[in-house]
């Protein structure tokens, strides 16, 4: 059937490292390997609904308002005025509380398995809106760091109402370690409460300003010099065993930066080259170890695919 009156589509969302350290929720870049997967039916009942989920010990919401990829389809159903409505089935690939991105993935899979059943399919940033709204739902505020980068695939800085996409050399890749721990994402925004100097402002500015500058020219000596987070790193450094000595140990590896992936426990780090990345991974896990975690990694272009019907 074309696209459109289909009554079923299945789509697969990225995870996405968020911040990339410099960029608080408006910086991030996807993840190629690991991701969520969302099947989605057209009903005729006008409402949604969630079917089922699975992959995750913990008991995530089915009340479809109170969850992110059902509070991005109810937002989409009201702009559209659409006559039918969506029952959801979402396969977790992420793991809860990572600071990979597990709520904005289900929430974009979601939606790119949703469009394709619309009479007139709408474009990726088109699809923004929504997902902000359903990425609301887990975190507490409207910010697309982990979107973005999910809609469009590689780095992509996410305002309140657009998306940039920001090009980098082919031969960039990150490593994205992520220790069998979890982070409660407000858990980790509430560690940033309180005071912050001016000069912190400036000197974070600065440093997106540089990596921005340096992903846009291809220079990476740019991005070493600005990769460095001095707003929201150290105010959640504490919450994460084991992170001090992963991050330097990626540092030690030759990477352009390295800092929390989202709101952590897992460490991301840029490197040049993918042979530079995989030959820090095994640096980097030995650090989480030694704080006595199990982790997993993953070696990705740092343009790596954006979610996909399957």
């Amino acid at each position: 059937m074309s696209q459109g009156s289909s009554v079923e589509a299945r789509a697969f969302a990225p995870a996405s490292v968020g911040n990339v350290g410099v960029g608080f929720d408006i910086l991030g870049h996807a993840i190629e390997g690991v991701g969520d997967t969302v099947t989605v039916r057209r009903i005729d009942e006008p409402v949604v609904r969630i079917h089922a989920i699975r992959g995750t010990t913990v008991n995530l919401p089915l009340v479809a308002e109170d969850n992110t990829a059902g509070a991005a389809l109810i937002a989409l159903r009201a702009a559209l005025d659409l006559p039918f409505g969506f029952e959801v089935e979402i396969d977790k690939g992420i793991a809860l509380g990572s600071g990979m991105g597990g709520s904005a993935a289900s929430c974009v899979a979601a939606l790119v398995a949703a469009n394709a059943l619309l009479p007139q399919p709408l474009s990726r940033e088109a699809l923004y809106p929504f997902a902000l709204t359903g990425e609301a739902v887990a975190s507490g505020g409207r910010h697309g760091d982990n979107l973005g980068p999910m809609l469009l695939g590689g780095l992509v800085l996410s305002t309140a109402d657009r998306l940039v996409p920001v090009p980098v050399p082919a031969a960039w890749h990150s490593l994205l370690v992520h220790p069998d721990a979890v982070l409660e994402t407000r858990r980790a925004r509430a560690a940033l409460q309180g005071h912050y100097a001016l000069s912190e402002f400036v000197a974070q500015s600065a440093n997106l300003a540089l990596v921005l500058s340096g992903c846009f020219t291809s220079d990476a000596a740019l991005v070493r010099a600005g990769l460095r987070d001095v707003l929201v790193e150290p105010r959640r450094a504490r919450l994460i065993a084991g992170f001090a000595a992963a991050r330097d140990a990626a540092l030690n590896a030759g990477a352009m930066g390295a800092s929390i992936s989202g709101a952590g426990p897992s460490v991301f780090a840029w490197f040049e080259q993918r042979d530079a990345a995989l030959a820090a991974q095994a640096a980097v896990q030995q650090a989480f170890a030694n704080a006595g975690f199990d982790s997993q990694g993953w070696v990705s272009p740092l343009n790596a695919p954006a979610a996909r019907l399957l």
